[in-house]
């Protein structure tokens, strides 16, 4: 068996993928809710929703898979069930089919619980010195803060 020589000692690839394995299911959570809201938006924004919903659960799929392989560069297992996925995650799921509306305000507060995920995790990437992973959860920030913007704009009147 080959060992995993990166310049990151065990403690530190072990912690860090911890982080990481929380923000694959957040962002996998967030990825189920926005396709299912894809599927079930209704009302007067049904078109624009609809779109916009698609755009995001696209780019979070493949997110998902990013999140996942760098967990698997780091030589540790990603977790890949929904059980797994809803003991790590800080994202609830929502029952039902709330309006559009509401599904609006709800990916919203799911994309700001991923950047929170996302700000422990670059913490703990930092420490360790470990510029791949600080700079993959850095640019899944990004994204996340401009898609809460765009949605967050779409409340107002």
């Amino acid at each position: 068996m080959t060992s995993i020589n990166i310049g990151i000692n065990e403690e530190g690839r072990l912690k860090i993928a911890e982080g990481l394995k929380k923000l694959l299911a957040d962002s996998y959570t967030l990825y189920l809710q926005t396709h299912n809201f894809h599927w079930n938006v209704t009302g007067m924004q049904f078109r624009e929703l609809h779109l916009m919903f698609e755009e995001q659960y696209t780019e979070l799929a493949t997110a998902v898979d990013d999140v996942a392989e760098r967990i698997r560069t780091l030589d540790v297992p990603a977790p890949g069930t929904y059980i797994e996925f809803s003991r790590l995650s800080s994202i609830a799921e929502v029952e039902g089919v709330p309006s559009s509306m509401e599904m609006v305000e709800l990916l919203t507060k799911g994309h700001e619980q991923v950047i929170k995920t996302c700000r422990e995790v670059l913490k703990i990437a930092q420490e360790f010195e470990d510029e791949s992973t600080a700079s993959l959860v850095s640019d899944r920030m990004v994204i996340h803060e401009k898609t809460a913007w765009m949605l967050r704009a779409t409340t107002k009147n």
